[in-house]
């Protein structure tokens, strides 16, 4: 069973991020301040979850969470800021929406950047050492693949209903057949030659 957070008793968010690594769609990140005695015995890193589990978590998360957040960093300001900024940027943005100011940080990874004055500290596959980190990776993750599936109905073609914008080889496929939507990542190695926007 995971802990709840590095230190008790201190508003901790945990915050992770989704979607990194895929070709379209925003870069989402969530961040959530978990009560100190919250446990759940599913709760994990959301990569360690099949989508049944991630799916059930989901309303508890929301449910029982001191406060929680996602924040979106699109798909153009991703071309333009570059990735990592990108998905710190979105964190920042799932912390500008807590309810409750946090008195310390935690962040899955080893990348960050300060915000505000609020204290952090960045752990390396935190989301499977820590509850408030893992809460926030099932968040991101199961909010931004409700996201790819409903953009899935506008650009069927693609398969982002299965692949969710990752790099298979059936997605990189259709964006040779198809071309690339206003949804995809210029910025990204789509097939190569590059393409252009249509």
């Amino acid at each position: 069973m995971l802990p709840t957070c590095y230190i008790s008793g201190r508003f901790e968010a945990g915050c992770d991020e989704a979607g990194r690594g895929c070709l379209a769609g925003s870069v989402y990140a969530a961040a959530v301040i978990l009560p100190d005695d919250f446990h759940h015995p599913l709760l994990n890193d959301s990569k360690q979850l099949t989508e049944a589990k991630r799916e059930k978590l989901r309303p508890i998360i929301e449910g029982e969470a001191l406060t929680w957040s996602v924040g979106i960093v699109t798909a153009q300001e991703i071309d333009e800021i570059n990735i990592l900024n990108a998905s710190i940027l979105a964190m920042h943005r799932a912390l500008d929406g807590l309810s409750i100011v946090p008195g310390a940080i935690i962040v899955d990874g080893n990348r960050f950047k300060p915000y505000g004055d609020i204290p952090y500290e960045t752990f390396v596959k935190g989301d499977g050492r820590f509850g408030n980190i893992a809460a926030a990776s099932i968040l991101a993750k199961t909010h931004r693949d409700e996201y790819m599936t409903r953009l899935h109905e506008e650009f069927p073609q693609y398969g982002w209903n299965v692949n969710k914008g990752y790099p298979t080889k059936a997605h990189r496929e259709a964006i040779e057949q198809y071309g690339v939507t206003p949804h995809h990542r210029l910025s990204f190695k789509l097939i190569d030659p590059q393409l252009t926007l249509f």
